[in-house]
C-alpha cells in the first residue's frame, strides 16, 4: 500500500546531466533522429540514379528464331512513352526509383489500370500511403489508403530482401544510419561555427586598472579614442604603458578536422550506394569509375525493375520488357569509331546502326552488310580478284 504522504524512494538511475549554455547546445547537439531523405549527400546520390533509370528507353522485345528483335506497338508506347496521365516517362520512373530507393524503404508500388484488357496507365503510389500485412511467411497482403489489395494485382519493386520476409524489400536505413548522423553533426556544427561570435582577428591587451575598462562604455570609449582610425588604413596611435596589441590566429574548420571527416563520411555514402565520390562532390570526374557505376549499380536495379514489369504486364511467353543500359556508358566519337566502324568493316553491323549510336539520323544505301576485301575465308585467299592472271570466270 502506498501512503500519499510519505516521499517515494527512487534508487539512483546511473545517469549524469550536464548543463550547458545554448549556444554551446546548438554547437554540439543535433536534435533527434535524422532521416536518410533529410542527409543532402543520400538523397544527392539516390536522385542521380533515379535520374539514370528516368533517362533511359525501354524496350518491348521478342524472341525470334534469329534473335530477340525490337517491336513497337501500343503496349511498348503506354510503358515507354505514355506510362502516367500528366506525368512524363522519365518522371514517373524517378518517382518509382525514389520511392524504391529511399522514401518506400526498399519497396514501390505501382498499380496498372486496365480498360477492356488492354494497359492504360501505371500509376506510382507514395510510399506514405502504402504499408504490408505479413500472411505467414510466403504470403502478404498491401494496403493503399487502408484498402487491401492482392499483391499479384500489383507492380511491387523491391530493393535490399528482409531476412525474415525475402517478399520486402528493406532499402539502405541500416547501412547509413550512423553515417548520416555524422554528416547531419558535422552541418550544424560547421553552421554554428561560421555564425559565432567568439572569432575576432586580434585581440587588444588593456590594463585593467583604468576606470575606463570597467564599464562597457569606457571599453567602447577606448576603442573609439585609439583603437578606431579616423580612415580606413590610418595607423593606430595607442599608450605603450596601457595598450599591447597582439595578432591571434582564429580557430578554423581545418583545426577541428572537419573537412577531412566529412569527405570521408561521403566517401562511405558513395561505397554504400555504390555511386562514384565525385557525384557527392569528392575527387574528379573518372570515365571508368562512371562506366562500373553504370554497369555495377544502375543496371541491377534497371534489371530488377524490368523483372517485375515483364511478369506482371506481358501476357506473351516470347515477350520481355528490357532498358537500354548502353545509352549510359560514357563513350566518346573516337571509342565509338574504333569499336563499332571496325565492326562495320567486318559485316558484323550496318553503317546506320553506327550512325545510331552515335545520333545521326538514317542513309540510304548503309542498310546492307558490307566487308572488305581482306576479310574472306581463309580457303577462299587464292579466289581474290587481284591474284587472278588475264580475267578469267572469277572476272
Amino acid at each position: 500500500m502506498i501512503f500519499p504522504w510519505k516521499k517515494r524512494e527512487t534508487a539512483p538511475s546511473g545517469k549524469v546531466a550536464f548543463l550547458i549554455s545554448d549556444e554551446a547546445h546548438e554547437i554540439l547537439c543535433v536534435p533527434g533522429y535524422t532521416s536518410l531523405d533529410r542527409c543532402p549527400e543520400v538523397v544527392t546520390a539516390c536522385r542521380r540514379i533515379a535520374e539514370l533509370v528516368g533517362s533511359m528507353t525501354i524496350h518491348l522485345m521478342a524472341n525470334t528464331e534469329r534473335g530477340d528483335i525490337r517491336i513497337t506497338n501500343e503496349l511498348s508506347r503506354v510503358i515507354d512513352i505514355d506510362p502516367m496521365p500528366n506525368m512524363t516517362r522519365s518522371g514517373w520512373m524517378q518517382a518509382i526509383v525514389m520511392n524504391l530507393l529511399l522514401y518506400g524503404k526498399g519497396n514501390s508500388i505501382v498499380i496498372p489500370h486496365t480498360y477492356k484488357g488492354l494497359l492504360k496507365s501505371l500509376e506510382p503510389i507514395s510510399a506514405e500511403r502504402v504499408s504490408f500485412v505479413p500472411e505467414g511467411y510466403r504470403d502478404y497482403k498491401v494496403q493503399i489508403d487502408g484498402v487491401t489489395r492482392n499483391p499479384q494485382d500489383l507492380l511491387h519493386f523491391t530493393y535490399n530482401p528482409d531476412k525474415l520476409y525475402l517478399w520486402k524489400g528493406t532499402g539502405i536505413n541500416i547501412s547509413l544510419r550512423d553515417i548520416t548522423k555524422n554528416l547531419a553533426q558535422a552541418q550544424a556544427t560547421q553552421n554554428a561555427f561560421m555564425s559565432s561570435k567568439w572569432k575576432p582577428s586580434i585581440i587588444v591587451k588593456v590594463d585593467g586598472l583604468t576606470d575606463e575598462f570597467a564599464s562597457p562604455e569606457g571599453r567602447q570609449k577606448l576603442l573609439d579614442s585609439y583603437v578606431k582610425p579616423a580612415k580606413d588604413g590610418d595607423p593606430w596611435l595607442i599608450p605603450a604603458d596601457q595598450f599591447q596589441v597582439e595578432q591571434v590566429r582564429p580557430l578554423t574548420l581545418a583545426d577541428l578536422a572537419i573537412n577531412d571527416t566529412v569527405e570521408l563520411d561521403k566517401r562511405t555514402v558513395a561505397a554504400v550506394l555504390g555511386v562514384p565520390p565525385f557525384l557527392l562532390g569528392v575527387g574528379e570526374y573518372n570515365r571508368q569509375a562512371w562506366n562500373s557505376f553504370v554497369q555495377n549499380t544502375v543496371r541491377p536495379i534497371a534489371i530488377a525493375i524490368q523483372q517485375e514489369m515483364t511478369k506482371k504486364l506481358i501476357l506473351s511467353p516470347k515477350w520481355y520488357l528490357k532498358f537500354n543500359v548502353r545509352s549510359l556508358l560514357d563513350w566518346d566519337l573516337q571509342t565509338v569509331y574504333t569499336v563499332f566502324g571496325g565492326l562495320s568493316d567486318k559485316g558484323i553491323v550496318t553503317g546506320n546502326e553506327v550512325r545510331d549510336i552515335i545520333g545521326m539520323s538514317p542513309m540510304d544505301g548503309l542498310d546492307e552488310l558490307r566487308i572488305l576485301e581482306n576479310y574472306i575465308p581463309s580457303d577462299m585467299i587464292g579466289q581474290q580478284k587481284k591474284l587472278i592472271q588475264d580475267g578469267g570466270e572469277d572476272e
